[in-house]
């Protein structure tokens, strides 16, 4: 009878020979191959990482299929069109585009790029052209299909995925729990009893995420952690002359709060002169309305439904005596809030210590910090240190 064993001992057996004589011509050669060089990232010179959010909610094990929504953004003035590119490999359906400002559907075209009929791409047509100042915005819901992805392991299913993106959010079926993750992640429950992982990659740079999950008789209750990294808040400070104790503030937010006005949250612990609001969906200026501490804008298109949100700039000067020139040193010494805050130093002052984790880069001749808040707490306190060149 066929014995599988003996044939692969038999086959070990016949190894043998050949993997001593290797280890043997191993001995004998001490000089290693050498590592290929490896290739430098470009200097850092963007104030903020990637803007989008994406979520990808996987849906029915077996189906290799997960459900997207993105929030892209379009910056440059002028502009009538986003693009989005289908990931090659990845087979797109069941495309909707809507405009974040009214909740309404946008045309868009979806269609082959290039010579590889494996890529495609949305091409959405916004409400308006981008205005001088502002920013234009789609919201996008599309489903992949990915086998090479999304696949069953007996009855586990396996999601793997080179994200590159920022602001991150992965949704489970119903009825699976996490067996495994490799990405450090906020875990929440969801109203429907569904499973999120909600995340940042602060690189902006390709991330391999592997998730492994199995099936579950676990009855999840709702858990009302807010997706911390579903908000896109980012302040940005750029310090004046020390001695002066003068910070230029800019903060970009949406706001989702149904009703016919938005409410500047921020101004609780910005307490800035010279306040300018801008709609970034207009460029246009909006007039703020004090009541004690609190403040808000009126909105042009109340939010009514969850698909519409405000998209606002707030501006203006902060006076801030931790803001300070110490014994030769800079030094800025303050409470930060929400997720992404850059502090930009004045022309001719290095960076010489800062308390929390943080990238350094450098725009237009001046270091900036960039920080990211990966805790779930709101606000968090800030030391940088810089030194004026001679």
């Amino acid at each position: 009878m066929y014995s599988p064993t003996r044939r692969t001992a038999a086959s070990a057996l016949l190894l043998v020979p050949g993997w001593l004589a290797g280890q043997q011509r191993g001995a004998n050669n001490a000089a290693a191959a050498p590592e290929p060089p490896l290739l430098p990232a470009q200097p850092l010179t963007r104030f903020f990482t990637q803007d989008p959010y994406t979520e990808y909610a996987l849906l029915d094990p077996g189906s290799a299929q997960f459900r997207i929504r993105y929030l892209p953004e379009q910056p440059r003035a002028g502009s009538t069109e986003l693009v989005n590119a289908t990931r090659g490999g990845s087979e797109g359906s069941d495309i909707q585009v809507y405009d974040p400002r009214t909740g309404k559907p946008l045309e868009f075209t979806y269609q082959q790029q290039g010579a590889d009929p494996e890529n495609h791409a949305i091409r959405a047509t916004l409400a308006a052209p981008v205005p001088e100042g502002g920013i234009g915005r789609v919201l996008i819901y599309k489903t992949y299909k990915d086998p090479r992805t999304y696949m069953m392991r007996g009855d586990d299913i396996v999601w793997v995925r080179s994200l590159a993106g920022y602001r991150l959010g992965v949704i489970l079926p119903k009825g699976y729990a996490f067996a495994s993750s490799n990405v450090a992640a906020q875990l929440t429950t969801l109203p429907d009893g569904r499973l999120k992982l909600a995340f940042a990659n602060p690189s902006g740079q390709s991330n391999p995420v592997t998730i492994h999950a199995r099936k579950t008789t676990a009855a999840f209750a709702p858990v009302p952690y807010e997706d911390m990294f579903f908000d896109d808040v980012k302040t940005l400070y750029t310090l004046g002359d020390p001695d002066t104790h003068t910070i230029e503030v800019e903060q970009i937010y949406s706001d989702y709060r149904k009703g016919s006005r938005a409410r500047l949250d921020s101004l609780q612990y910005l307490a800035l002169e010279d306040l300018k609001v801008t709609d970034l969906d207009t460029a246009r200026v909006l007039e703020a309305t004090r009541q004690g501490p609190n403040a808000s804008v009126p909105l042009e298109v109340p939010i009514a439904d969850d698909k519409q949100s405000a998209h606002l700039k707030i501006t203006g000067t902060l006076k801030d005596a931790a803001y300070r020139a110490d014994k030769g040193d800079l030094v800025f010494d303050r409470t930060l809030h929400g997720l992404r805050n850059t502090v930009v130093l004045p022309a001719g002052w290095e960076v010489s210590a800062v308390s929390q984790s943080a990238t350094i880069g450098t725009n237009q001749g001046r270091a900036f910090v960039a920080l990211i808040n990966l805790n779930s707490e709101n606000q968090y306190r800030v030391a940088i240190h810089a030194r004026k060149k001679a």
